[in-house]
């Protein structure tokens, strides 16, 4: 877990090899990628969230998080009203694209090996963040996803456990989420006020609720001074009458921390960021 740092000619070849290969999985992967939208909403609100978009983060200037809601308002345009039906898969970029500048694109927030910079297009982590978590309280089964390397703020104001976003970086961290039910679901999303709001919707109701917790969890000093903080996601599944009928293990999280343990800090946790390194 001792960071590893690499030469930008190492990121370079990474990063292009990487991305070429995730267009060869586009074209030859024999996935069946969700392309419908709808303006209409279906039906059944399976599952709501909202962020606030804009926090108070040490060492980050507030005009990187203003960017970022224009990088995200640009993102939702390409995700809003996504119907993946039953045998489809989202992919996160392949709907996105690559952030450019000729596309309205602004430098944003990007974590790189756990500090902040600026960065193309940065921000959009907190989107994947949100749908990630939003699909892990439905019946969509999530095929791909990458967890953050650095847990870079302590946990005063967390509301979710440690390790329930998805970073992304275009396009070899992606978010892929699958639809292995029978029923269509819809992406609905809406950047307004500052804050970013999510849902999955459905053209029935729902048959089952579900509850993310954590278990395992503890922080590790390493050899070379540093610490490592791991914990496991499960979710409880119940029926319509509030039973318990399913404990189910979602994933595995590890990452280094970037401030001592036990730190008590009034700032709230940021998530919006991308992640860079290969």
């Amino acid at each position: 877990m001792k960071p590893i740092r690499r030469s930008r000619l190492r990121l370079m070849m990474g990063t292009a090899y990487f991305t070429w290969r995730r267009y060869a999985r586009w074209l030859f992967g024999g996935i069946s990628f969700a392309q419908t939208f709808a303006v209409e909403p279906l039906e059944h609100v399976v599952y709501h969230h909202s962020t606030p978009t804009l926090r108070k983060l040490k060492d980050v200037d507030m005009w990187l998080q203003h960017n970022k809601e224009i990088n995200l308002a640009l993102a939702i345009q390409r995700l809003q009203g996504l119907v993946i039906a039953p045998g489809e898969t989202m992919s996160y970029w392949k709907l996105i694209g690559r952030t450019t500048a000729r596309k309205g694109y602004v430098p944003g927030m990007v974590l790189h090996y756990g500090k902040f910079k600026s960065g193309l297009g940065g921000g959009l982590c907190q989107l994947s963040n949100l749908i990630y978590w939003m699909t892990l309280h439905t019946p969509l089964t999530v095929v791909e996803r990458h967890r953050h390397s650095y847990d870079v703020f302590p946990d005063a104001n967390r509301t979710q456990p440690f390790g329930s976003g998805a970073t992304c970086s275009y396009n070899y961290l992606d978010l892929m989420i699958q639809n292995q039910t029978t029923v269509p679901y819809q992406l609905v999303l809406e950047l307004k006020d500052h804050v970013l709001t999510g849902e999955w919707r459905a053209s029935e109701k729902p048959l089952h609720a579900y509850e993310i917790y954590e278990k395992e969890h503890r922080i590790e000093q390493q050899y070379w001074g540093g610490y490592v903080r791991r914990n496991v996601l499960h979710r409880r599944v119940y029926n319509h009458d509030r039973e318990l009928i399913n404990d189910e293990h979602v994933t595995e999280n590890h990452a280094l921390m970037m401030y001592a343990p036990l730190l008590s800090e009034p700032a709230a946790n940021g998530n919006g960021w991308t992640e860079v390194q290969v």
